[in-house]
């Protein structure tokens, strides 16, 4: 069986990005959404990724963003993915020659299998709960049972995972890679290097 991926989200500083690094992240995610309590500017983005030692990837992550703003910020700071996590389509998620996930939330009544169907261009899909009004970092889990079994891109499994939880979610529906924030967290935006090293421990069990 594969390895899972471990991707830490939400960084905020250097020093949580050489942590997380430590710990053994696969990728680190930097959060470019207003609203949130871990929105980066591109310049402390910048600071953040040249903390980071080679191979381990970083993602942008965008919410019903303009096109202009987000080829802005990858012309300023060093971006291997990119994460939409709002409304965005296919056509707009496929323009910034980058590879990207498209996060869909497991909204009840919607069909995330036909949804997702429209992102075949997706290197992977991010499946996070949903709660009104919030476009993600819920830190609520969702019914992985509801996951479809036919994805048709790589899954990527968010939504309330921490170190007492993740085991048994990629038992549960062998995930490609698992993305946390909250549940590594002292406090928003601020992550706790045991809780990183527990939660990737715990990955790799």
């Amino acid at each position: 069986m594969s390895r899972t991926l471990v991707k830490i989200c939400g960084i905020t500083s250097s020093a949580d990005a050489q942590a997380a690094c430590e710990a053994g992240a696969d990728a680190l995610g930097l959060v470019f959404y207003g609203p949130s309590s871990r929105c980066v500017t591109p310049q402390q983005a910048r600071n953040i990724v040249a903390a980071v030692p080679p191979f381990v990837a970083i993602v942008a992550l965008f919410v019903d963003e303009t096109a202009v703003t987000i080829q802005r910020t990858l012309e300023c700071v060093s971006v291997d993915c990119i994460q939409f996590h709002g409304a965005e389509t296919p056509a707009f998620c496929s323009q910034f020659q980058r590879p990207y996930l498209k996060a869909l939330r497991m909204r009840p009544g919607v069909d995330i299998g036909v949804l997702a169907g429209g992102y075949s261009s997706a290197r992977g899909l991010l499946l996070d709960s949903w709660q009104p009004g919030v476009p993600g970092g819920t830190g609520q889990p969702f019914d992985w049972a509801d996951i479809p079994a036919d994805l048709p891109r790589p899954l990527v499994l968010a939504g309330g995972l921490d170190e007492h939880n993740v085991a048994a979610a990629i038992a549960a529906v062998s995930p490609a890679a698992v993305d946390v924030s909250g549940g590594v967290e002292s406090a928003p935006g601020i992550k706790d290097a045991g809780k990183m090293k527990r939660f990737v421990a715990a990955v790799r069990s």
